[in-house]
């Protein structure tokens, strides 16, 4: 069976991901990425709704209808191969520039995980250099962006081979990933059925982490709004969590695809996992609804969004950056049994899938937190 690095060993195998002290690298104390962006992560992304109608006024209605997360096209001059690709980018969530790096690959390449494909051919890397640095923190923090992208290609066996840089006022990281696969060898995410169960591979509660660890520590009006309900040690630990989602490959999941025969995935990012849910119930061949009754989240941030309202965590709206692989199969148990001898913690059953009317996704009226 083949190793994959559990997110408890990510601080072993790569100490930069952790306990960021920018002194430690030549920049000034108090230096952060999400200094210089006003959005953050795949919070950055288009509003779902609003993207659809840009779609719609070209004629590009059907984008993304059958593989929401990437694009799926025949090798020319073959029956049996295709070319799938996929592009994303976004700004910093996180101070650590090593961190961000890391967390753009492991987000670029979780949509094709999300098609099952375990072999990714090559990478293109999208750089954006924050005008509004000095030079020498252009120098360092883009440094220690491109090395977290690479590690994090090298540990996937796939590299990068080329991209694009541009000068931004906002710094952003992406890219591109490739594979080209026999149609054995990846899914189409068009065939969940009545009576499947939805399976989520990584918790939720991203976007409140990164985002009340920086009111923690660089902006106290918010702080001192919701300091009242939690402490530094509980969100110390939960940014600890998140980050450690976020830079986990959800190449452990893809690996299980054949063997469970897992015919409908997506991963969750910025729309959230009732949007993504959406848009992956839209795909599929037979009219299905999917119900969500159970939200994972990372421990001691549930209580945070009642009181903010400003994340609609419990809408199931709340943006997340690198999250898990959401999927319907028909044993559960064996899938989470499997997964689990592989990455060590994780996975959780939210939902199930039910005949229906109209293809969509709801989250149940008696949805139950849990607490991770």
């Amino acid at each position: 069976m083949k190793r994959f690095i559990k997110p408890s060993n990510l601080a072993t195998k790569y100490p930069k991901l952790f306990n960021w002290q920018p002194e430690d690298h030549g920049l000034s104390k108090g230096f952060a990425m999400t200094n210089f962006t006003e959005l953050k992560g795949c919070g950055c992304k288009v509003p779902q709704t609003q993207l659809l109608k840009y779609l719609g006024q070209i004629g590009s209605g059907d984008i993304g209808k059958e593989t929401p997360d990437v694009s799926v096209f025949p090798v020319k001059q073959t029956k049996d191969f295709h070319t799938i690709s996929t592009i994303d980018y976004f700004y910093p969530l996180v101070a650590n520039p090593y961190a961000q790096g890391r967390i753009a690959c492991c987000n670029v390449l979780s949509d094709l995980y999300a098609m099952g494909v375990t072999q990714v051919d090559t990478m293109l890397m999208v750089l954006g250099v924050c005008t509004k640095m000095t030079e020498e923190e252009k120098q360092i923090s883009t440094s220690l962006m491109l090395e977290g992208f690479n590690d994090c290609a090298k540990e996937a066996k796939t590299s990068v081979t080329g991209g694009q840089s541009v000068q931004s006022p906002w710094p952003q990281i992406g890219g591109v990933g490739i594979a080209s696969n026999h149609k054995d060898d990846f899914i189409m995410p068009n065939g969940a059925e009545a009576g499947d169960y939805l399976v989520l591979t990584k918790p939720l509660g991203v976007q409140l982490a990164v985002n009340t660890y920086q009111w923690m520590t660089t902006i106290p009006q918010k702080w001192d709004a919701i300091k009242g309900l939690t402490n530094e040690k509980e969100i110390n630990e939960a940014f600890d969590h998140a980050t450690k989602s976020m830079c986990t490959l959800n190449a452990a999941a893809a690996s299980l695809f054949k063997k469970h025969k897992i015919k409908a995935s997506t991963d969750v990012t910025g729309f959230g996992i009732l949007g993504h849910a959406k848009y992956l119930a839209k795909a599929q061949k037979r009219k299905v609804q999917f119900v969500i009754d159970n939200l994972p989240i990372i421990r001691n941030l549930y209580k945070l969004d009642k009181k903010a309202r400003d994340f609609r965590f419990l809408e199931g709206f709340a943006a997340e950056t690198s999250g898990g692989l959401l999927l319907a199969t028909k044993d559960p148990d064996s899938f989470l049994r499997d997964y689990k001898k592989l990455i060590g913690e994780w996975g959780w059953v939210i939902g199930r899938v039910e005949k229906s009317q109209e293809r969509d996704a709801i989250i149940s009226k008696d949805v139950k937190i849990q607490e991770i």
